[in-house]
């Protein structure tokens, strides 16, 4: 089992920059893909970017590609989401989650554990 825990978001106005942190308990941390969702009010969660384990495989929605970039240090059991020229259209919930022992992916339901989210707001 391991717990995540987002921090750092928060109001930025449009072409500004924010950078998430996802801390996760347990001594396994480098053993789990991580993945960043997002979820507007009234709207699907939606897929924004997964890392492997090592951290040397990364994959982007289209929406966000050139945009965010996710990485971790293993060392310290955080992934981090920095989110460069962001748009009102990133405003959402973002929520890091773990799947253990498996590849990236792009779909929420591959991944077993959640966090409760880090707010984000994007102003024009």
């Amino acid at each position: 089992q391991v717990q995540l825990v987002e921090s750092g978001g928060g109001l930025v106005q449009a072409g500004g920059s924010l950078r998430l942190s996802c801390a996760a308990s347990g001594r396994t941390f480098s053993t789990y893909t991580m993945g960043w969702f997002r979820q507007a009010p009234g709207k699907e969660r939606e897929f924004v970017a997964t890392i492997s384990g090592s951290g040397g495989s990364t994959y982007y929605a289209d929406s966000v590609k050139g945009r965010f970039t996710t990485s971790r240090d293993n060392a310290k059991n955080t992934v981090y989401l920095q989110m460069n020229s962001l748009k009102p259209e990133d405003t959402a919930l973002y929520h890091c989650a773990a799947r253990p022992l498996r590849a990236t992916s792009n779909s929420a339901a591959a991944y077993n554990y959640w966090g409760p989210g880090t707010q984000v707001t994007v102003s024009s």
